[in-house]
């Protein structure tokens, strides 16, 4: 079965229940499958980053093949935080990083029309947008963010895909020798005292990082890792650095 986010927002939760962890979000426009299908609630699989969750019923749109055939080559949003979408003629406020399939498209009962969606930035215009977003965990819009949803959603409005989390983001890109190598763009991971990979943020310069951490904020960084610049001390040991292709 396929299905498609119709909201701004719906949480992806780690068990079926309002109750639980909220591990991320889709946001409008992304797309899923439907592994399992119990009251109440779907366990999907996300189509972007294979993540897989829990969403309500209630906020589920499931749709044919032949509408998701249909559905290719989104427009990504750039727009910070939101644009103004119609839906069936009704005005609805859509996140940066949402999903949109041309300018005039229908899914079941429902038509989505909009206009004005900003081109692709570079790498800083696009994370600078994001300062001071309060950090949310499982959040990746402008209204709450964790640091690997940040990372994940300034990269897909560049056109670049990166898994969901931190440790998994890890596992993608080349590996810098040395932190004097990083410039803009690069992912820098951290790590705690087990050696788990629990923090990423990304590279403004080979002495400065921006990344979620209570808030987005741009901080510090050495080979030891995040010098906090209110705090003045560490917040974070840095494992190592990684380039995407950008």
């Amino acid at each position: 079965m396929f299905g498609i986010s119709l909201l701004p927002i719906i949480p992806l939760r780690s068990e079926p229940s309002s109750k639980s962890e909220m591990v991320s979000q889709l946001l409008f426009g992304e797309k899923y499958k439907v592994l399992h299908i119990q009251p109440d609630w779907l366990k999907i699989v996300t189509i972007d980053d294979n993540y897989i969750g829990w969403i309500n019923d209630t906020q589920a749109h499931l749709i044919n093949e032949t509408e998701w055939n249909n559905l290719t080559n989104p427009s990504i949003v750039t727009n910070y935080p939101f644009v103004k979408i119609l839906v069936n003629q009704v005005p609805m406020l859509i996140s940066t990083g949402s999903k949109l399939y041309k300018t005039n498209f229908n899914i079941s009962n429902y038509q989505f029309t909009f206009e004005n969606i900003e081109v692709k930035k570079e790498v800083t215009q696009i994370a600078m947008q994001y300062l001071n977003t309060p950090y949310l965990w499982g959040g990746k819009s402008p209204w709450g963010i964790d640091c690997s949803g940040f990372t994940q959603t300034v990269f897909n409005q560049m056109g670049i895909s990166l898994n969901r989390n931190a440790n998994q983001q890890a596992e993608q890109g080349d590996l810098l020798a040395f932190l004097t190598e990083a410039k803009l763009g690069d992912l820098a991971f951290f790590d705690n005292e087990n050696g788990k990979i629990t923090h990423v943020g990304i590279m403004l310069s080979n002495e400065t990082i921006i990344h979620a951490s209570g808030k987005v904020r741009i901080d510090k960084i050495d080979n030891y890792g995040i010098l906090n610049t209110d705090s003045k001390k560490y917040s974070h040991k840095l494992r190592f650095i990684k380039r995407i292709k950008i």
